[in-house]
């Protein structure tokens, strides 16, 4: 889901949306967390309606599927850019669901607020998509002067997380920004994410205006430029998906066993994964 449709101060080349004049904009009235919730359940609902009459669709998932979760705040626009965004996850927490934040970075005093009302989301996701100034604002035509900045800042404020699983997070593109492992690994070793996630370019949307599909690298190619980030960082690769082309890489071992036990599985007493 989204609180803030089509509202973000960048316009990535490698994004599948559309892009309108007044993507980075003001609104006057927004709806309230405790409005949002139920409107977003019950368009899931909706939206999986159809699978209901299906005499192929089993009864007990069917009836689980009404009553999501898991809510990924990720869908399009900057979701910082909601003023309630503190108060959207501590609301989707009470209801015993888990908050799954993706932010580009650009609004830090949304990440202190977290912190400072003790909102903090199941997943924070910080993307990064350079590693200077001159190439974030060609990668993201952004609408601000010190996007650079501001993703620094809130890179800075990862380590103050303590509940959070927190996430760095890439979108490579070949020939755009898949490129100085070194300066991405400064940013990784600056903010001590607990992940880092490495995602290949998707050549879809209206990014197919912009770029080429030799534009998306290989699973192959991004597990190299892991293993560059992984000589300056430290970090382990530890997953990877063929389909999304994504490699996962972690901090060290005892984060990988510590969140390996938040989502149920456990190690026996010789080091082999148990699932409960």
């Amino acid at each position: 889901m989204t609180p803030t449709l089509d509202f973000c101060p960048f316009s990535c080349k490698f994004c599948w949306r559309t892009f309108g004049p007044d993507r980075f904009k003001a609104q006057n009235k927004w709806d309230l967390p405790q409005e949002i919730i139920p409107e977003i359940i019950d368009a899931q609902i909706k939206l999986l309606s159809g699978f209901g009459g299906s005499p192929y669709t089993p009864k007990h998932l069917w009836e689980e599927a009404k009553k999501p979760m898991h809510v990924a705040i990720s869908l399009d626009g900057e979701p910082t850019l909601y003023p309630y965004i503190a108060e959207l996850i501590k609301e989707i927490k009470l209801r015993g669901m888990t908050a799954f934040l993706v932010t580009n970075g650009t609004m830090p005093n949304k990440l202190y607020e977290m912190i400072e009302k003790k909102a903090e989301p199941t997943n924070l996701y910080i993307s990064v998509y350079a590693t200077n100034k001159s190439d974030y604002k060609m990668v993201t035509n952004s609408s601000l002067i010190d996007e650079w900045e501001r993703v620094n800042t809130s890179l800075s404020l990862m380590q103050e997380f303590k509940e959070a699983r927190t996430v760095f997070r890439m979108t490579l593109v070949k020939d755009l920004n898949m490129k100085d492992p070194e300066g991405f690994a400064k940013l990784i070793n600056m903010s001590q994410p607990q992940f880092v996630e490495l995602k290949g370019y998707s050549h879809l949307g209206e990014s197919k205006l912009r770029l080429k599909r030799e534009n998306m690298p290989t699973l192959e190619e991004l597990e190299n430029f892991a293993k560059e980030l992984q000589k300056f960082t430290g970090y382990i690769i530890k997953a990877k998906d063929l389909v999304s082309r994504v490699v996962i890489m972690v901090r060290d071992e005892d984060v990988w066993r510590q969140n390996l036990k938040s989502i149920g599985k456990d190690f026996d007493e010789d080091g082999v994964l148990v699932f409960n």
